[in-house]
């Protein structure tokens, strides 16, 4: 299961609405992709399909998609958005990850 936090779905919904998708009908896909400087890093994109394979997890009125080869990377993550001048975005709380880099956008088992 992924999570979102209250400040992440407020942040997406408003994300999802300027460009054009719908926060009731459309998904947020998040996934984990090769690279960055701790060997692993994180994808986050609005989808208007599920495809087939995907893994669908809805928390806090956000429906999720997630891939099978990342659905392993991610159990258990909770997904949140840090903003204002010090802010990095949304950020993955991912209890999986031994080691992450200094930016947070990377990580390893």
């Amino acid at each position: 299961m992924i999570q979102v936090s209250e400040t992440a779905k407020n942040k997406v919904i408003q994300l999802m609405t300027e460009e054009g998708f719908d926060a009731a009908t459309d998904f947020v896909r998040v996934g984990v992709k090769s690279g960055g400087c701790s060997g692993l890093s994180y994808e986050l994109n609005f989808d208007k399909s599920q495809a087939d394979g995907d893994k669908l997890f809805e928390d806090n009125a956000v429906r999720i998609l997630v891939d099978k080869r990342s659905f392993l990377y991610l159990v258990g993550t909770t997904l949140e958005y840090s903003g204002g001048l010090n802010g990095k975005g949304f950020v993955f709380n991912n209890p999986n990850a031994q080691r992450t880099c200094g930016c947070g956008e990377s990580f390893s088992l």
